[in-house]
């Protein structure tokens, strides 16, 4: 029987009514093993009145009483944390560590909001005019939403919404509809931690359901991540509909690599970066830029690498990297590499004949590397989201910056060397939000915020961090005089204040 994933509204399972449905897909087989229900614009509204509904106690409740639900929560997801992975694995394909992992990387965030404390301390300033005090506080903005992509379907959610309800806010999910699983299991769990009913909701569905989240007149923010024409439709959409939006879009991530740089380390580096959970990642280092004669040599270390990598189920202990999410995907993907010898690349490696005995009718696609790229390549222009690596060469720092430089995406970038004045200088000069130094997928850890520069970022949020705590509150300033019992009425004074 397939399975069926279904809403989760006011604290509860909430099954389909539209009658709508979409498939989701076993990548390592090509099967169909889920439906899951997509939500019509009343299912949308029933998901936010509840949230408003729970927003009017959730959102005057402690900061002990929230946060001690987070603590828990907490507890529960560390001891789910493989069977949650397993989920990822079904729906994703990615393997199984790259799906621990993530479900690492969002426990980091529900810490961060478990002290949320810290961060919604407000300002105090005494006696900024006779017997005037002058103090600043953040306070919640009531329903917000989140919308986010398949290639993290555990995370990013948890980039969101612990930071947003830790502030007193109630949140609607949206997640991708091509893995819905592990979202749904989260919202068990934070019912199991004793989250109120209606502080967290899950939704899902396409276009209707977004629309609709965007439009709605009690949905107060919206977070996005995924692809650059979707978070710029977002961001103008939600914007004018007046809501606070920050949407993170698509990258180019480059990796610049100096002569003087340790190839083997450089070479590892953009081999993990590059081809990690199959390239779908922002993150994913997609373009290598060598500098001066070191080309050939790094080259030729990357396909060594490349050409050990197994790949097979993610269910597979042995299996370095899985299968693409859906078949669409892995024949865009692979479009690329065969027309880039055309657009005067060098294919060193091609992985677009690639299967799986046992699997045929997986979503497979092998490690591509592409070297000597034109910059007018589609190859290099678009974000591939898949196990693609460009290499580029220039001749100096100064021709490789301006490469770097001229990209639309700003997302992350990295640089490869043992000097520490170019590192230095790298860091300053180049246009992006996030860059490595010896580091290829410049993550910030959870106490800083992630987020890039140009087309990968619309709104003037990034997320998680202490940016993540500013966009879900708004902040409220208060002049406060109190007179001394001694004092004598002095009348009306239709003046400025005295401060002296």
């Amino acid at each position: 029987m397939t399975k069926i994933v279904n809403h989760w509204i006011g604290g509860k399972t909430a099954e389909g009514a539209s009658g709508t449905y979409g498939p989701v897909t076993d990548p390592a087989t090509g099967e169909v093993t889920t439906k899951v229900a997509f939500a019509s614009v009343e299912e949308v509204d029933a998901a936010v009145a509840a949230a408003k509904e729970a927003y009017l106690s959730w959102g005057q409740s402690s900061l002990a009483a929230r946060t001690t639900i987070l603590f828990k929560f907490r507890a529960l997801l560390d001891a789910h944390r493989d069977e949650i992975a397993e989920l990822i694995t079904a729906e994703h394909g990615k393997v199984h560590s790259d799906a621990l992992g993530e479900v690492a990387r969002g426990l980091e965030i529900v810490e961060l909001a478990c002290g949320i404390n810290v961060q919604l301390k407000g300002e105090l300033s005494t006696q900024v005019a006779t017997r005037v005090d002058v103090s600043s506080i953040r306070q919640p903005l009531g329903v917000v939403a989140g919308i986010t992509p398949f290639n993290f379907p555990a995370m990013v959610p948890m980039w969101m919404f612990p930071i947003a309800i830790a502030c007193g806010n109630t949140f609607v999910l949206k997640p991708s509809e091509k893995d819905p699983s592990a979202s749904v299991r989260i919202a068990e769990l934070l019912s199991e931690a004793g989250l109120p009913d209606g502080v967290f909701n899950v939704v899902h569905g396409d276009k209707v359901a977004v629309d609709r989240i965007m439009a709605h007149p009690d949905v107060k923010a919206v977070s996005f991540v995924g692809s650059t024409p979707i978070a710029r439709y977002i961001h103008t959409t939600a914007s004018a509909n007046g809501k606070r939006v920050q949407a993170l879009g698509g990258a180019k991530n480059h990796m610049l690599v100096l002569p003087d740089a340790d190839l083997d380390a450089a070479a590892d580096a953009a081999v993990s970066a590059a081809y990690g959970s199959a390239g779908e990642r922002c993150m994913a280092i997609s373009a290598v830029v060598a500098v001066g004669a070191i080309g050939d040599t790094l080259v030729e270390k990357i396909r060594e690498r490349a050409e050990k990598i197994k790949i097979g189920p993610g269910n597979d202990p042995t299996s370095e990297m899985g299968p693409l999410i859906t078949k669409v995907h892995r024949d865009k993907v692979a479009s690329y590499v065969a027309g880039a010898a055309d657009e005067g690349a060098e294919v060193v490696l091609d992985g677009t004949g690639y299967t799986v005995d046992g699997h045929e009718n997986g979503h497979w696609i092998g490690i591509s590397l592409l070297d000597k790229v034109p910059t007018t390549a589609k190859a290099y222009q678009d974000e591939i989201f898949g196990p693609v690596l460009c290499v580029l060469r220039t001749e100096t720092y100064e021709e490789a910056l301006d490469l770097i430089n001229s990209s639309p995406f700003g997302n992350g970038t990295a640089i490869f060397t043992r000097d520490g004045g170019a590192a230095r200088r790298f860091q300053l000069e180049v246009e992006a939000g996030m860059v490595g130094v010896n580091v290829p997928i410049p993550v910030p850890v959870g106490y800083h915020s992630f987020g890039g520069w140009k087309d990968s970022l619309f709104g003037d949020h990034h997320i998680y961090g202490n940016d993540g705590t500013h966009f879900y509150t708004r902040g409220k300033v208060v002049t406060t005089r109190w007179p001394d019992p001694a004092d004598a009425p002095t009348g009306v004074d239709l003046g400025f204040p005295r401060n002296h």
